[in-house]
C-alpha cells in the first residue's frame, strides 16, 4: 500500500476533480491493481463507476465488493475472444470493442445470456503499435452490420490517443473521434447511438474535455503509482 496516495491526498484529488468536471462527464476511477480497500475509500467518496481491463482480478475484486450493489463495472481493457462470455457477465459497459468480428461475437453470446451491455468503439486515429481499433474507414463501413446487432447497445467512440504526442496533436486526436461520433450520428441509425465519448486519461483528461469527452478513465491522478498486479495466465 505504500506506493498509494494516503486517503487524505485520495479524498483531495477525488473532490478537485468533481469540482471541475462538467455535469455530463463520467469520472470512470481506472481501479486495475488497486486494493479492494482503495476502491471502498473512493466509493464512499461518491464514485460509482470503476474501470478494469482483466477479467480475473476483476473477478477477485467484483467477489468481495457485492455489499456495493450499485457500483458500475466498465471492462476498458484489450478483450481477448475467450474472455467474452466473462466479460459479459461481469460489466455493464465495455469500451474496447476493436473490431466487427468481436461485435459480432459479443452479440451472439450476449443474446445466449439474455443481455443488452453498454458498448463503445474504439477507434484508432494514429498509427499506433500498442493499441488496437477501428480505422475511420473501416468503422464507417461496417456500420450497417453494427446496426443489425440486436442485443448490443451501441452508445458512443472510444478512444486513446498515441503515447509521445504533443498537447496539440492528442487535441486533435480528440477533436477527431468527437467530429467522427457526430458524423455517425447524424446518419440516424436505428440501434447505434452516439451520445459517450470515453476519451481521456490521466495526463490528458484535460484536453478530452475541450473535445466534449462524456466519459474519462482516470487511475494515477486518484490513486497513485500502482504496485505491480500479477498478470493473468
Amino acid at each position: 500500500m505504500s506506493n498509494f496516495l494516503e486517503s487524505s491526498s485520495l479524498i483531495t484529488r477525488i473532490q478537485d476533480i468533481y469540482t471541475a468536471l462538467p455535469p455530463r462527464v463520467c469520472l470512470i476511477a481506472v481501479s486495475k491493481q488497486v486494493p479492494v480497500t482503495l476502491i471502498r475509500q473512493a466509493y464512499a467518496l461518491g464514485i460509482r463507476n470503476f474501470g478494469e481491463s482483466r477479467i480475473q482480478e476483476a473477478q477477485a475484486k467484483q467477489a468481495q465488493l457485492l455489499d456495493l450493489p450499485d457500483i458500475i463495472w466498465h471492462f476498458i481493457g484489450r478483450l481477448q475472444s475467450n474472455k467474452v462470455k466473462a466479460a459479459l457477465q461481469q460489466f455493464s459497459w465495455i469500451h474496447s470493442v476493436d473490431s466487427l468480428k468481436l461485435a459480432q461475437q459479443l452479440d451472439q453470446i450476449a443474446r445466449q445470456l439474455g443481455k443488452k451491455p453498454n458498448i463503445c468503439l474504439q477507434v484508432k486515429f494514429l498509427e499506433d503499435p500498442n493499441k488496437s481499433g477501428w480505422s475511420v474507414s473501416n468503422l464507417l463501413t461496417s456500420l450497417q452490420e453494427l446496426n443489425d446487432f440486436q442485443h448490443l447497445q451501441i452508445r458512443g467512440l472510444m478512444t486513446i490517443p498515441p503515447a509521445g504526442l504533443t498537447p496539440q496533436k492528442t487535441l486533435e486526436v480528440f477533436q477527431k473521434n468527437q467530429y467522427l461520433a457526430k458524423q455517425i450520428q447524424e446518419q440516424n441509425w436505428s440501434r447505434i447511438q452516439m451520445q459517450e465519448l470515453s476519451m481521456g486519461m490521466s495526463e490528458d483528461y484535460s484536453l478530452a474535455l475541450e473535445a466534449e469527452a462524456t466519459m474519462i478513465r482516470l487511475g494515477r491522478i486518484l490513486f497513485g503509482n500502482r504496485e505491480a498486479f500479477p498478470k493473468e495466465n
